[in-house]
């Protein structure tokens, strides 16, 4: 504790509901803890570029309630080369910051990855709605995206139902399907598609329908996740397959935005706070993570290391809910 006096903590990459509850905790926690905060506008951006703010305890009142992030995201290519990496570190001595809490997704975390490698303490907390971070179960914004696709279907349904439609709807997920997997289930879709798993579009989308159309049913939901797009694509393909009027809606933005729900807040909080008490016990270099129910912390590069594989136990349960 010695060592530390002064923390600063930025958001970086996608935003996601309850990262301003976790930049909450860390400003507050150190505070309590007798530490210096600082906070860093437009993720590493700012911190090549001295944006950088002293937090006091008011600085971060009345935003736990919030979605997106008080001290914003930027993607910056100055920052992924190594003139970027020493610019940025030059400029955290400038500011005497002794750690920094980067609260984000995977190319964060490289990015951490990176800057600790040039002799700066940095500690990791997950915060993206794909929920796609290996050493982790959950990441800050995963549960509000997906009630948020969960209201969308139930809206769709409606419609769906009044017209004797097939929607396709197209959510978040580049590489992860954990959105589309659950909310699929919640939803009670005909067919999801996935980046991780190869898909038929007769065996494992038209065939069903076919089937539920056969018992009488009346309205259809297919959910394709991003990484796989071609919602429009596959829209159309159904209609001209079954005959059935089929659209396709993609939520795209709205899935990252809105009030987070109780547990983004609550995990947000418990992340940043745990967050600082790591650095106070003089560990380095490491990702905040939840195993198990439980908060703990592992090396950043063995975390970053680790690949995450789709639930085949999800998988065959929707496949089994959806006949």
């Amino acid at each position: 504790m010695d060592q530390i006096k002064t923390i600063a903590v930025l958001t970086s990459g996608g935003d996601a509901p309850g990262m301003n509850a976790a930049v909450r905790a860390v400003v507050r926690a150190g505070i309590y803890n007798g530490l210096n905060v600082l906070g860093i506008h437009k993720g590493y951006e700012g911190l090549l570029h001295g944006d950088i703010d002293k937090m006091e305890i008011r600085s971060v009142g009345d935003i736990i309630q919030r979605g997106g992030t008080i001290l914003q995201t930027a993607r910056s290519q100055e920052f992924s080369t190594q003139a970027g990496l020493e610019k940025a570190m030059a400029m955290a001595k400038v500011f005497e910051i002794d750690a920094l809490v980067v609260i984000g997704g995977d190319g964060s975390f490289r990015g951490a990855k990176d800057i600790s490698g040039l002799g700066l303490n940095v500690i990791g907390i997950p915060g993206t709605i794909d929920n796609d971070i290996a050493c982790t179960e959950y990441t800050i914004g995963y549960d509000t995206a997906m009630n948020t696709v969960l209201d969308a279907i139930d809206k769709i349904r409606d419609t769906s139902y009044s017209h004797e439609r097939c929607s396709v709807l197209e959510v978040m997920g580049r590489r992860a399907g954990w959105i589309a997997l659950n909310c699929g289930i919640a939803g009670g879709a005909e067919a999801v598609v996935l980046p991780e798993k190869e898909f038929d579009i007769d065996k494992d989308i038209i065939f069903p329908i076919i089937e539920g159309r056969n018992r009488g049913k009346k309205h259809y939901l297919v959910i394709v996740a991003e990484g796989v797009g071609g919602a429009v694509e596959i829209a159309k393909y159904i209609e001209e397959k079954t005959e059935i009027n089929t659209r396709a809606t993609i939520l795209g933005h709205i899935q990252r935005g809105g009030t987070p729900t109780i547990t983004d807040r609550v995990m947000g909080s418990r992340m940043g706070a745990y967050a600082v008490e790591i650095l106070l016990q003089g560990k380095q270099n490491r990702i905040v993570i939840s195993k198990n129910g439980k908060l703990t912390d592992m090396d950043m590069l063995e975390g970053l290391d680790m690949k995450k594989s789709i639930d085949e136990e999800l998988v065959k349960l929707c496949k089994i809910l959806a006949l």
